[in-house]
């Protein structure tokens, strides 16, 4: 890749994961790749990013916006009350970052960190670009997708509630090794029996209470049929959980080796978030997706819907979730390895490995035209 003057990119985004790791993905790759290239971070100084952008060394900058509140309690009503103040000198903070830096590309990956910088760059004729993660487009996308100058979509689905004759369709960036790991690794890491039907289970990076409690009811049935466990409770509610520790059950507070534990999985029962579905089709891992429900426009059933419709997922609500009816779909899939296969398949079939490579790429011949 070309990189012949030093491009400057700003990325802006966050709020969560699911709107940062694109960035540092994409981030991350044009500092390896273009070595010359000077990458800007910035964020939200109340999202996830205002602590993992120090930890990483990475330079950025945290702009004073959250976003609008939809709880009804005293706390929510007395944020929103400050959110118009907020938003402008926000703004105003945005503009003065490209003002100083002088970026050759603005990059926005979603959430409500990554609206303001791009609206600035927009107005001082910076070439700009908006990645977007989920099947039904963020607020920050929808709004914005028709005065940046590319949208890079994840999902075909996303485009027809968009007005830009600019979008590509790339897929969602993640971690580069999240394929790389093998049944044999699986198993020597969490010690479980590498040949035995396993099933992994996560409910985002901060667990699922939801999801945890209906997993506590139903493992005596996976004991009766002989299936093994790899649980990611969240590090709030793993004591809750730890006493289910046994041979064939591993249960444990974040998984930092996923491409471990995916490798030994034959199912994965997990949220539906844009970015572990992209780690699902690159591992053709069929899955079991219960959609967050208070996810903003109700995104991850969006997403959810459309694995389930090309036949790599089964989607259960979590108003539908108990131990019975999880406990059925589970023993049904384990039970059938021809389904199994075709939905991994299915899975593989939605897999975008290069999509950072497309995105960055991209993004460099935009910043150098």
């Amino acid at each position: 890749m070309s990189n012949p003057r030093g491009i400057k990119v700003l990325i802006a985004g966050g709020g969560t994961g699911g709107h940062l790791f694109p960035a540092l993905a994409i981030g991350e790759t044009i500092m390896s790749e273009m070595p010359n290239a000077t990458v800007h971070f910035v964020g939200s100084k109340f999202g996830i990013e205002a602590t993992t952008l120090p930890q990483r060394k990475l330079p950025h900058s945290l702009l004073p916006i959250r976003g609008f509140q939809r709880g009804l309690d005293g706390r929510s009503i007395g944020r929103n009350l400050l959110f118009p103040g907020r938003l402008i000198v926000a703004y105003l903070k945005a503009k003065s970052i490209i003002k100083q830096l002088d970026p050759d590309i603005v990059v926005g990956t979603g959430g409500y960190a990554s609206g303001l910088p791009l609206l600035a760059a927009v107005k001082s004729k910076i070439p700009t670009l908006i990645q977007e993660q989920n099947s039904y487009p963020g607020l920050v996308t929808r709004k914005m997708a028709s005065k940046v100058d590319a949208v890079c979509l994840a999902f075909p689905e996303a485009k027809k509630y968009l007005e830009s004759d600019s979008i590509f369709i790339t897929g969602n960036p993640v971690r580069k090794d999240i394929e790389t790991g093998s049944a044999a690794d699986g198993a020597q890491f969490f010690k479980l029996a590498e040949k035995r039907t396993t099933i992994l289970v996560f409910g985002g990076s901060q667990g699922s209470a939801a999801i945890n409690k209906v997993i506590a009811i139903l493992i005596p049935a996976l004991n009766t049929a002989g299936i093994q466990l790899i649980w990611q409770t969240g590090p709030t509610q793993y004591n809750h959980f730890d006493h289910f520790n046994s041979a064939t059950i591993r249960v444990v507070p974040f998984i930092d080796e996923m491409p471990a534990a995916y490798a030994l999985s034959q199912i994965v029962v997990c949220r539906a978030g844009a970015l572990t579905l992209a780690e699902l089709a690159l591992c053709g891992k069929p899955a079991i997706l219960i959609p967050l429900p208070s996810a903003a426009a109700n995104h991850q059933m969006w997403n959810a819907q459309t694995m389930a419709d090309k036949g790599a997922a089964k989607v259960l609500s979590e108003s539908n979730l108990t131990g019975e009816s999880l406990t059925a779909l589970l023993l049904k899939l384990t039970s059938d390895n021809q389904l199994l296969k075709e939905m991994s398949g299915q899975a593989a079939k939605l897999a975008k490995p290069d999509a950072t490579e497309k995105i960055v790429n991209l993004i460099s011949k935009m910043a150098q035209a």
